[in-house]
């Protein structure tokens, strides 16, 4: 990354240092999600995936539905790939 600017690695740290004694903190935000965001973000996509499929009328498939349009879908794309 340094090389794309034109930086050494020793030019890129010391104007990281400059930036922290000018500023008196970390000059960027250092962020992890926590296993709690994690979840929540997951357990709300799961909602949605659960609201569109009522909406669609799909909340009631059986496995063995699912697993049938899935493999039409996949047999359309190679017939599909085939004429191409």
């Amino acid at each position: 990354m340094c090389d794309a600017f034109g930086l050494s690695n020793s030019a890129a740290l010391t104007i990281f240092m400059k930036a922290v004694v000018r500023e008196r903190k970390i000059p960027f935000e250092i962020k992890i999600d926590t296993p709690d965001d994690t979840r929540v973000k997951a357990m709300k996509a799961f909602e949605r995936m659960r609201e569109d499929a009522a909406a669609a009328g799909l909340q009631d498939m059986s496995l063995e539905e699912i697993n049938a349009i899935i493999k039409e879908t996949r047999d359309a794309r190679k017939t599909n790939a085939g004429s191409n």
